[in-house]
């Protein structure tokens, strides 16, 4: 029976203006599921949209439509969107689902059973754009120290999820278990900030806000965005439905993948919830860093984000969603926040892409046609040692880095062997070979040793660039389901004649593209 693998992405707000930087939760977490697919496990994706809340409604409102038609229309386009790029999930989860609302309830119902939520009333300060209530001394220069903007004072009557009585249990938790929360650095921070200056109690329900889950026993009160939003990863798979089996096969989640904007949510309040409901707890969760555009996060409310290109639709049908992909997954690293700008994107495209990945392949499917008509040749095995062994330490570490979930490094260890077999054609020379008859033994070793370093490559390549490098594996005979258990030998390519290639990465004028986009 097949390990199981569970990872999410947060839902999202319903937006049609997503930059690339608000992709890279959906991607990474796509790369992260392909990754364990091919690593032979039964794998459960899920992602979606927030859809309740003022903000909702009052965008549908400027629209002039039904807040429902309103956010059909939208996820319409987020669908096309993840289509767009690649990504590939098991399930696209809404929070107006009626099983979603249905379960939603039941949950709340159960915490108040428990003894766990209250009525009482609440007066704090509210920033709508997060949906999140505020202490003074959390703010930051008197606005919401997540995106920055104004907070309101509001008050009236609420119900409250007894979060203070959780504190020495999350302590408990992150002491018990150190990768619960990663990178260590979040820990450090959600306990200095958040737990140990004491928590209060969470405010759940809202009467000013109408667009939302009514509570059940008292439907003047709409059941507030973190026990609805957060309740998604249970949901999703059925908890509380009468089709549960999913529930009962996947649950705990292995992996929460989120912005760390979001963390104190999800390593404080989402365990609290969980242990107040005696469910598992999800084996960790992983706070990355943002993607910055001038200092800035980027993200659909900067002006400064006018400035670059940083929008998918045209980024992709431009320049490929392997492109798009790329950049993020080699820009963001371990825990850290990332940089754009359209230019680096660019040079990174011919400098990576285009010159290395993609040179390698065209000049090797070239060589092989001009010297053997394609076909694969036999090669002597007992011969360049070194280049096997390399090869085989750069996939140990993609591995490995894949298992700390460092996307990054694992990204520039696959391109390591591009570049190993790159410097392996300018030692060997194969085009010197193809001239002396007597080192014809000799060329077809070097060109078998250069079509298994590509098919290695494109395997591992394969989670992160699955549209080039599916081209590449398909060219060389390669058979899907790919599965990282044809890379155990070096020596692995079928006998058979290579099939025609086109360029993966025509190479860019920088300037001149440059030049366009800004007329887009």
């Amino acid at each position: 029976m097949k390990e199981k693998f569970y990872i999410t992405s947060p839902i999202y707000y319903p937006s049609s203006k997503l930059t690339i930087g608000n992709c890279y939760t959906t991607i990474v977490c796509d790369a992260v599921a392909r990754f364990n697919k091919l690593n032979g496990k039964d794998v459960f994706y899920m992602t979606g949209t927030d859809e309740h809340g003022q903000k909702v409604f009052e965008a549908a409102q400027k629209a002039g439509k039904g807040v429902k038609q309103h956010l059909d229309e939208i996820i319409i386009d987020t669908k096309y969107l993840w289509k767009m790029l690649d990504v590939e999930y098991d399930k696209f989860i809404r929070t107006t689902d009626e099983e979603h609302v249905k379960a939603v309830q039941k949950i709340f119902n159960e915490l108040y059973k428990k003894g766990f939520i209250y009525k009482s009333t609440y007066k704090g300060l509210y920033c709508m754009p997060c949906e999140a209530f505020w202490t003074e001394s959390q703010l930051i220069d008197g606005k919401c120290p997540d995106c920055g903007r104004d907070v309101v004072e509001q008050e009236e009557e609420a119900y409250f999820f007894k979060l203070s009585e959780f504190s020495d249990k999350l302590l408990k938790l992150y002491k018990d278990n150190p990768k619960f929360l990663l990178p260590t650095s979040r820990v450090n921070e959600m306990v200095n900030n958040f737990i140990k200056p004491g928590l209060e109690d969470l405010c759940v329900t809202r009467t000013s806000v109408k667009w939302g889950i009514p509570v059940e026993f008292d439907p003047k009160h709409t059941i507030y965005v973190w026990i609805d939003a957060l309740s998604n990863y249970l949901t999703g798979l059925g908890y509380l439905s009468e089709d549960d089996k999913n529930f009962k096969k996947y649950w705990p989640a292995d992996i929460h993948m989120i912005g760390k904007d979001i963390v104190r949510f999800h390593s404080i309040i989402w365990p609290a919830i969980l242990m107040a409901l005696d469910l598992p707890l999800p084996k960790q969760i992983f706070g990355h860093g943002w993607l910055m555009l001038g200092g800035d996060k980027l993200s659909k409310s900067k002006k400064l984000a006018t400035i670059e290109c940083t929008d998918p639709r045209i980024l992709v049908p431009r320049y490929s969603s392997d492109a798009v992909r790329y950049y993020l997954l080699r820009e963001i690293p371990f825990g850290s926040d990332g940089n754009y700008s359209t230019e680096a994107f660019l040079n990174k495209f011919n400098s990576d892409l285009c010159n290395n990945f993609g040179n390698l392949v065209s000049r090797t499917f070239s060589m092989l046609r001009k010297y053997m008509n394609s076909q694969i040749p036999e090669a002597d095995f007992d011969e360049d040692q070194d280049l096997k062994e390399y090869v085989n330490d750069e996939k140990q570490k993609v591995f490995r880095y894949m298992n700390e979930l460092d996307v990054s490094k694992a990204l520039s260890s696959v391109f390591n062997i591009f570049s190993r077999a790159n410097a392996y054609i300018e030692k060997t020379e194969p085009f010197r070979l193809a001239k002396d008859s007597a080192q014809a033994n000799r060329l077809a070793t070097v060109m078998r040793n250069l079509l298994e370093c590509i098919r290695i490559g494109a395997t591992l390549l394969y989670p992160f660039l699955p549209n080039s490098s599916s081209k590449v594996l398909d060219a060389l005979n390669v058979e899907k389901p790919y599965s990282f258990e044809d890379l155990d030998k070096f020596y692995g390519l079928k006998k058979g004649q290579v099939k025609p290639l086109e360029i993966l990465f025509p190479r860019l004028d920088v300037q001149k593209e440059l030049e366009e986009l800004a007329k887009l």
